[in-house]
């Protein structure tokens, strides 16, 4: 169903298939002349079959809803799709909204043609909560068809875009939501997949739905340019033909037109004026041969010196989305730079259509392009992400980032490129080469030098990744990384190990419980527990035990529910002294160390029960645990246990002279002490002394007791204590 303009039925007639075909057929058909003779008749047919199933439906508008779907497919003509994804346009509405069937079409206009009017009407049969669950739902309802054929994202582009080219017969708050949606979601996948022409259209359209007022002060503007201006690009364009001209360089040259889009974006996103953002001349070379563009790069660096730092090369490394040219930035003779890109004209067409230039489809066995192979790749990783998000706005806030690259080009040490957004990290490159090789990265080396895994990469470098079987991702791991499949990755297994770690701790506490009534799970009747499952909807026991852990269920209170007893019962009438779970410090999720009093191995310990956070461990000389006493329901006797492994966090308050150098001796200290810092302050400080605070990290009392000692021993130290 198209959003830019609901059906409504009324009785009315159409033309009938013996009837002479209207004009916007024939201008359709004019649009499509590119196609093979024998292939026209088929779009004719199309129409006929399309025009009987939409009978008797209009537009908002007033006119008959057929000229919908065949200008959707004029759309695509112009791009010069094959005659399958033409027909598959025209009727890409009537398995939605008429009797037509998909077997019906499959019969009259093949396989291939039903596929693709399914793929599309699949987008829109899903019904949501609310509206953002809408755009999310459909956003991966749309990439899963994607994900079979291509063509079924170009229909689905061009139903948008005529549907936004004539909103007009919308209510504005329609008019608004339609454009908002199609600037959040359609827009920056035509630019993904490199398709130029339609993104700008978008944009513009969605740019004047939203702000009509800003769009015609700028479209004003940019019509009445000031006649010295258009002097000055005049006497530019001349001066940089006549210099490849000079060359011998047979070339078009054609200056760029800003939409008001694109001005309305800078003029807000780089504060500058309408006069500041124009003052920019920009031009497009395009020759026939590769050579030829950077033979002409030169030619136009002899005639305007370029800008330093300004240069860059997408025809030896292409961007994602196959798009290819060199751009250039020069000093322009009146003070303003001069914008040059230059590029063959089959880039020019990539740069154009994206993904619809010389589609593959229609020549059978060939390859797809490069712009098609790279989008494919692009829709391939964004399907491995939405399966692995716990949610539809969980994967929709991921892939964000990779709507709008801006990208760095980076080596394998075995030389192949890796394409990834501005500002990733080694983790980021680690979780692009496989997930695999994320999960268990330790370090990384970019140009031979060991870096760690948070350092961000720069185009050219060599980044090489150090993984350990043992390693496993950190929730530290979320802060730093950029890309959607780093951080659905990360994201999706901790919570494997999360609820593998809270459903062992939910076992023990829940059987030190039922210990205590003399029972164990054990011992429980099958039936009964099956049913107390059931009766809370829960599809399995563990799911219940990572419920304990996390501290939604008491576990003395899922114990008597277990064991049916009618009224809670104290710790004073347990008939056994509750054991002690032991803690290894590496319960991921379940048991976290409170930052108030920072326990460490070593330390008398409880664990305080917290709903949805599971046990906050807290040191027995804490001052905030004659607050817990009240509830002492919430409880839990936890140890250490015999193999804890890791690094605690540990703060130390150092008393030392006021005196150069201070803080390097005892850093050196605790550095000799293997312990590592994680941050330094002043608390107090005069003219002969200070008082520091060391945040470290430390193994347990005994390694924290070493690294007092050490710093004892030095002369500039007056007193060391634990905080």
């Amino acid at each position: 169903m198209n959003p830019g303009n609901p059906v409504k039925t009324v009785r009315s007639r159409v033309s009938s298939p013996a009837d002479e075909a209207p004009d916007y057929v024939l201008k359709f058909e004019q649009l499509a002349s590119y196609l093979p003779k024998d292939q026209l008749p088929l779009l004719r047919r199309a129409w006929e079959v399309g025009a009987a199933a939409h009978e008797g439906q209009v537009r908002k508008s007033g006119e008959p809803y057929i000229t919908h779907p065949v200008a959707v497919a004029g759309v695509l003509a112009e791009l010069r799709m094959d005659a399958e994804t033409l027909i598959a346009a025209i009727l890409h509405d009537t398995i939605e909204d008429t009797p037509l069937t998909r077997d019906g079409i499959a019969a009259e206009f093949g396989e291939s043609v039903a596929e693709l009017v399914d793929g599309v009407t699949k987008l829109d049969k899903l019904k949501f909560r609310d509206r953002q669950e809408a755009a999310a739902e459909s956003f991966r309802k749309m990439l899963l068809a994607m994900s079979r054929d291509l063509r079924v994202i170009m229909i689905k582009l061009a139903d948008r875009l005529h549907n936004m080219r004539t909103l007009g017969a919308q209510g504005p708050e329609a008019r608004k939501r339609i454009a908002r949606e199609t600037l959040d979601i359609y827009a920056p996948i035509a630019q993904r997949l490199g398709m130029s022409l339609v993104k700008s259209e978008l944009q513009d359209l969605s740019f004047r739905a939203m702000y009509p007022w800003r769009h015609a002060v700028i479209d004003k503007h940019i019509r009445s340019q000031p006649v010295m201006r258009r002097e000055s690009m005049d006497q530019i364009e001349g001066l940089l033909s006549k210099r490849l001209h000079k060359e011998g360089i047979k070339h078009r040259l054609v200056s760029r037109v800003k939409t008001p889009w694109s001005i309305y974006n800078k003029m807000r996103a780089e504060g500058k004026s309408f006069d500041q953002v124009m003052d920019v001349f920009g031009f497009r070379v395009v020759v026939k041969t590769v050579p030829e563009c950077y033979h002409a790069l030169g030619a136009v660096h002899a005639q305007y010196k370029p800008l330093d730092g300004r240069f860059r090369d997408f025809i030896a490394i292409p961007k994602a989305n196959g798009y290819q040219s060199l751009h250039t930035v020069l000093f322009g003779p009146y003070g303003s730079p001069i914008e040059v890109q230059i590029r063959t004209e089959e880039m020019d067409l990539v740069a154009e259509r994206g993904v619809a230039a010389h589609w593959s489809y229609k020549f059978g066995n060939e390859a797809p392009n490069s712009a098609q192979s790279r989008a494919h790749a692009w829709i391939v990783d964004l399907i491995e992400s939405q399966r692995a998000a716990g949610s539809s706005l969980e994967f929709l806030d991921n892939v964000k980032v990779d709507l709008f690259p801006d990208e760095v080009y980076l080596f394998t040490p075995k030389g192949k490129i890796l394409s990834l957004p501005r500002n990733s990290t080694a983790l980021d490159f680690a979780y692009a080469v496989h997930t695999d090789v994320g999960n268990q990265a330790v370090a990384s080396r970019v140009d031979r030098k060991l870096v760690p895994l948070r350092t961000r990469l720069a185009s050219g470098q060599t980044v090489e990744i150090i993984t350990a079987k043992s390693a496993a991702p950190k929730p530290q791991w979320l802060e730093f990384v950029v890309t959607s499949k780093a951080r659905t990755a990360i994201r999706h297994q901790l919570k494997q190990l999360e609820h593998e770690d809270a459903v062992q701790l939910g076992h023990r506490m829940l059987d030190n419980a039922l210990e205590q009534l003399d029972s164990s799970l054990e011992r429980l009747p099958q039936q009964r527990l099956e049913a107390f499952l059931a009766e809370h909807r829960y599809p399995r026991l563990e799911a219940f035990l990572a419920d304990v852990a996390l501290g939604n269920w008491m576990p003395m209170q899922a114990a008597q529910a277990l064991t049916a007893f009618a009224e809670l019962r104290g710790g004073g009438h347990s008939k056994h002294v509750q054991e002690k779970i032991l803690i290894t410090g590496s319960e991921r999720g379940v048991v976290s160390f409170a930052n108030c009093c920072q326990p460490i191995p070593g330390d008398e310990i409880m664990g305080y029960h917290t709903a949805g956070k599971g046990i906050v461990v807290h040191r027995m000389d804490c001052p905030n645990v004659v607050e817990f006493r009240k509830s002492p329901e919430r409880w839990v006797p936890i140890g250490w246990d015999s193999k804890v492994t890791g690094d605690f966090d540990a703060s130390l308050l150092v008393d030392v002279e006021n005196r150069t150098g201070v803080l390097a001796q005892v850093a050196a200290a605790m550095a000799q002490g293997q312990s590592n810092i994680d941050r330094v302050e002043y608390l107090e400080r005069d003219y002969n002394a200070a008082v520091l605070r060391f945040q470290i990290q430390v193994r347990d009392r005994n390694h924290l007791a070493e690294i007092m000692r050490r710093l004892r021993r030095l002369s500039v130290v007056q007193g060391v204590r634990r905080q």
